[in-house]
């Protein structure tokens, strides 16, 4: 059935190869954009949800550089940034071989 789909809708089937780690709140619109890029990419991510706790927010923030607002994006521990910087990376053709190197 998930062929029938990703064919469907032409979106690859095969599965990224990279550590993907995402902080997210639940409720963020950038967020859940940001999980759907790499839904509709096959890729398989650990989500870190932060909402209300300041611990992980705290840890976010020292992994990305200082910065506090969600989501903030992992691949293979480089720090990509946000959903915009995903999805500029995505339109220049450069998130596809991140994705796919391996950790």
């Amino acid at each position: 059935m998930l062929k029938f789909i990703n064919a469907l809708f032409n979106r690859p089937s095969e599965q990224a190869k990279a550590n993907v780690e995402i902080y997210t709140w639940q409720t963020c619109p950038y967020c859940i954009r940001a999980k759907m890029l790499l839904w509709w990419k096959g890729v398989k991510f650990t989500e870190y949800k932060i909402d209300g706790d300041a611990v992980a927010r705290n840890k976010m923030s020292e992994r990305a550089n200082g910065i506090r607002t969600v989501p903030q994006i992992f691949i293979n521990d480089q720090h990509i940034g946000g959903c915009d910087e995903m999805y500029k990376l995505d339109s220049l053709g450069q998130l596809d071989s991140l994705l796919a190197a391996l950790s």
